[in-house]
């Protein structure tokens, strides 16, 4: 087995212990709140719960974390863990409309009322991994709802979607992302034709309007045109989510056969390799601007699961042992977040010295490191 590919695997052991004996645990015995229902916003590092309110992405998040924790091994209760986050969900943040608000109080009291693309998005991915967890066929339903809500409600007449209704600027690439994620999720579960129809909008519009057409990096904001931001804003890019694109535009690859996205995927990804990472650190940055300089230094810990789906589904496209090495040298970047005083636990953000913002633990990450250890693994096993 070459070096690089051998160092992968013995770090994703590493990962899946971490995971198995310590995190899943962890977050269900006291990320979960078993008294008001559903999950605590951040822990302490002392695994205390900070009892803030709860954003509209953190149960879905956790149903998602849940949903595969027996595929990864764990013997713990991971279908009563996703029907707890369900049922908060379902109560305190679907909206009369059938869109989901953005925020509720621990006890699940209304502060936020408004509905967001972003939200949406990871409503549907929530939705898939409950129903994949749960065979609930009202699930299903709910999902095909709520995405007729979107068309009816926040549709974009050059495509894709408006962030809100009434309209607010600028738009973003991340919300589509997270669309084009959720869409592939359905794909999986649900033959109905809206989900793939739905990802191949976000794939074009990918490819039209959020790619640079001279650098090949995707940008992040945009005016209500689809042209980008005015000044800076609109010359924004993000390591993680070249990486993040990058995968899921090779997922849609694989899926479909549509060969049009897989150059532009592995531009992204050797471009967030070669200009987002900090090599002193080893670790990739939050973000660039177009001509590659650094625009902000801090290192947050979702944009290095990131760099691990997106080399581990380079590896696979291409056959390149390069990636291999990026993979190792990113699950070493993981690791580095997740020594904690509580096992189980995560920081979040790294300073530009290497050293740690001191603060609780978001559970809103677990879904990230969940799903770079599970694509880790599932490539590791097929590159065998």
């Amino acid at each position: 087995m070459p070096s690089a590919l051998l160092e992968a695997s013995e770090l994703c052991e590493s990962l899946k212990r971490w995971l198995l004996e310590s995190a899943y645990a962890v977050w269900w015995a006291n990320g979960a709140d078993h008294e008001r229902g559903g999950f605590h916003e951040r822990l302490r590092m002392d695994g205390t719960a900070t009892g803030e309110p709860r954003r509209a992405r953190l149960h879905p998040r956790q149903m998602y974390a849940y949903d595969i924790a027996d595929e990864l091994g764990w013997n713990g209760p991971n279908e009563k863990a996703v029907q707890h986050a369900l049922d908060f969900y379902l109560a305190h943040y679907r909206r009369p409309d059938g869109l989901f608000r953005t925020l509720v109080a621990a006890d699940g009291s209304l502060m936020d009322d408004h509905a967001i693309l972003y939200d949406q998005a990871f409503a549907l991915v929530g939705l898939a991994a409950a129903y994949d967890t749960l065979d609930d066929e009202a699930l299903r339903e709910s999902a095909r709802d709520l995405h007729e809500q979107l068309r009816a409600q926040l549709q974009h007449p050059a495509g894709g979607f408006e962030e809100a209704n009434p309209r607010v600027l600028p738009l973003t690439s991340n919300s589509h992302m997270h669309l084009l994620e959720a869409c592939l999720a359905w794909m999986d579960l649900d033959h109905d034709a809206r989900w793939q129809a739905t990802a191949q909008e976000i794939v074009e519009l990918a490819l039209m309007h959020f790619i640079d057409p001279v650098t090949g990096l995707l940008r992040e904001f945009f005016d209500g045109a689809w042209q980008p931001a005015a000044g800076d804003v609109g010359r924004i890019v993000e390591p993680g989510h070249q990486f993040e694109w990058g995968w899921l535009l090779l997922r849609w690859v694989e899926r479909t056969g549509e060969a049009r996205a897989r150059e532009p995927a592995l531009r992204m990804i050797q471009f967030g390799e070669r200009l987002g990472v900090d090599e002193r650190r080893g670790v990739a940055i939050t973000s660039l601007l177009t001509d590659g300089s650094v625009r902000d230094p801090l290192a947050r810990l979702w944009p290095q699961t990131e760099r691990i789906k997106a080399a581990c589904i380079a590896a696979e496209t291409t056959r390149q042992p390069e990636y291999w090495t990026m993979a190792a040298a990113a699950a070493r970047g993981l690791l580095k977040y997740l020594d904690t005083p509580m096992r189980g636990l995560w920081r979040d953000k790294m300073n530009p010295d290497g050293t740690f913002v001191e603060e609780p633990a978001p559970a809103s990450s677990f879904y990230h490191i969940v799903c770079a250890i599970a694509e880790l693994e599932h490539t590791l096993k097929r590159a065998g």
